[in-house]
């Protein structure tokens, strides 16, 4: 017969409906005695729950998000020594139905005279300067404080953490016993409290009831077919700040002990308090990136905070706190593979140049940081690039050649005037919005050391011509590896143009700041329906690519229906 047993959930501090943030075994797993089999996280703690005997799962009654009390059933286990075969366990020996209650007994017995003595004593009546002292902090005396939660004034919460103490085998916040205003802080950090030690006094809000005992664990349900024999919760009680755990002690079969799970499982849970941990989850902080700033390497909230700020920052490369960037920048990725592409042939290691390295880290940034969409669209350029001949042959002697890029400049001007969202810059804490009045246009620049963006400024106060003659210049400049940073900076809107190479359409990566890019290709002839019959018409792909924070398709879409209207008849932009 399977001897069929329900782990339950244990005595944990109080607590009610606490999440379950892990599963940390499944069907079929053998376990031991003591080993965890779900983690539970409150606010302010961080809890395993022990498989109370050693056994093989053969059920598991709770999922990642669901909430659990204490005497919750967490999984059906067969017991060490069963004789059912895995995978069809049999009927288990049927108890008196008597003996369900006389095993939880012992435990209630146990755990309603200690709830009665260690209940917190409180006035009867309204508010009133009140001492907030350590709870029973498992048998730890001389316990180092290691952080100070509150100043003299503060209002606080009951329960609110007021002190953090922290032993070689424990890290545990100190409750506010009742809520009200901070008068006097009897610690500072480096003292050393026990049991019992006063830590503030409190001016109470109103009244401060005594906390109720805690109920035993209800006795198990059975049926008449397949009976499971209860396992009574732990009768122990533990109300260490409500902040640590029933465990088994590192290092075997030693009775259970009290302490903060990331204390001893430093490689599994990152050291950081249930507080900060919930804190960073909230903002999507892998803490496993990050190294502590304070005592021991505990991670603090200003830690996260700092992680998030570099990361918004782009400072992918390190972490604000000191912590190298973890693969993929802070963003969570797997690993770059590492290969030895030499066991497969002949191979040639080239160092990218300065200016490719520059432009990596910034692409890379700009692509994982802004989510982009393309518009793509086609402007019919024959008229426009019949006028373009003409000029050039017009201007032939004064040495002065048109690119049609100087005319998209010009339109692209035009366009952002109607549409000034396409010429703003959003913030790294991506809620304000920078709207500019100037009009400096970025072209894509290829040399022989890599991609650079001159900048043409005030492009709206100049003419087809002169932004022509001004893209020589810096074009030449860029060549000769003479581009200054003055000549890179404070662009609004960028260009890239690959018409001279070829393709029909491409996406082309923001330039961050800015909000928007577009990309040109080759032009092309295509047979355009007139409303009678085909006409070949010399048509430019257009491709904008676009911050879609700031930008939704509609506005995109507009923007290129707007600038392939203009290329079609330039005499539009003198409207």
């Amino acid at each position: 017969m399977a001897d069929l047993k329900e782990a339950r959930v244990p005595d944990i501090g109080g607590y009610d409906d606490v999440p379950v943030i892990e599963v940390l075994v499944a069907v079929g797993d053998t376990v031991e005695a003591d080993q965890g089999l779900v983690t539970l996280e409150s606010d302010k703690a961080t809890m395993e729950v022990p498989a109370p005997f050693a056994g093989v799962i053969r059920e598991l009654k709770v999922k990642v998000g669901d909430t659990l009390s204490e005497g919750g059933v967490v999984a059906i286990i067969e017991a060490e020594g069963g004789d059912a075969q895995a995978g069809a366990p049999a009927k288990a020996e049927a108890p008196a139905k008597d003996e369900a209650p006389k095993a939880a007994a012992p435990a209630a017995e146990t755990a309603a005279p200690a709830a009665k003595t260690e209940a917190p004593k409180a006035p009867s009546g309204g508010g009133g300067a009140q001492e907030s002292k350590v709870p029973d902090i498992g048998g730890y005396d001389d316990v180092p404080v290691i952080e100070v939660l509150v100043a003299v004034g503060d209002t606080v919460e009951k329960d609110q953490g007021l002190i953090t103490l922290e032993s070689d085998k424990a890290t545990m916040e100190v409750p506010a016993a009742v809520a009200g205003v901070i008068k006097e802080l009897k610690v500072k950090v480096g003292d050393t409290l026990s049991e019992g030690a006063v830590v503030a006094i409190i001016e109470a809000a109103g009244d401060a009831p005594a906390t109720p005992a805690e109920p035993a664990a209800p006795p198990a349900k059975s049926t008449d077919d397949n009976k499971v024999e209860p396992v009574a919760a732990q009768s122990k009680p533990d109300k260490i700040a409500q902040a640590s755990i029933e465990h088994r002690a590192p290092g075997g079969g030693n009775p259970p002990v009290r302490f903060d799970a990331d204390a001893i499982l430093p490689d599994k849970v990152p050291y950081a308090s249930p507080a900060v941990r919930l804190f960073a989850r909230e903002l999507g902080v892998d803490l496993l990136q990050l190294k502590g700033s304070a005592k021991g390497g505990r991670i603090v909230r200003e830690d996260v905070q700092a992680f998030v700020k570099s990361a918004l920052q782009g400072g992918g490369a390190k972490a604000a706190s000191g912590a190298p960037a973890a693969a993929g920048g802070g963003l969570n990725l797997l690993p770059w593979p590492k290969v030895d592409f030499a066991k497969f042939g002949e191979i040639e290691v080239q160092e990218l140049g300065r200016i490719q390295k520059i432009s990596a880290a910034n692409l890379a940034r700009n692509w994982a940081m802004i989510p982009h969409v393309t518009q793509h669209d086609d402007a019919d350029i024959t008229d426009l690039e019949a006028l373009r001949v003409q000029l050039n042959k017009e201007n032939e002697k004064a040495g002065v050649k048109l690119t049609m890029l100087a005319f998209l400049i010009k339109a692209s001007v035009a366009v952002l005037k109607q549409y000034p969202r396409f010429n703003s810059s959003l913030d790294a804490t991506g809620e304000n919005l920078t709207l500019k009045k100037y009009f400096h246009i970025g072209f894509a620049a290829d040399t022989p050391n890599g991609l650079v963006v001159p900048v043409i400024r005030d492009a709206d106060k100049k003419g087809v011509m002169e932004i022509s003659q001004e893209m020589s210049a810096l074009a030449k400049k860029a060549r000769d590896g003479k581009l200054g940073p003055a000549d890179m900076q404070g662009g609004c809107f960028s260009i890239s143009s690959l018409g001279g190479i070829g393709g029909t359409s491409f996406t082309p990566i923001v330039n961050a700041p800015e909000v928007a890019i577009l990309g040109v290709s080759k032009s092309a002839m295509k047979p355009v329906w007139d409303g009678k019959a085909f006409q070949p018409r010399l048509t430019l792909p257009l491709s904008l690519s676009y911050d879609h924070r700031v930008i939704d398709g509609a506005a995109a879409a507009r923007f290129t229906a707007t600038l392939a209207q203009l290329l079609g008849d330039m005499r539009r932009v003198l409207l």
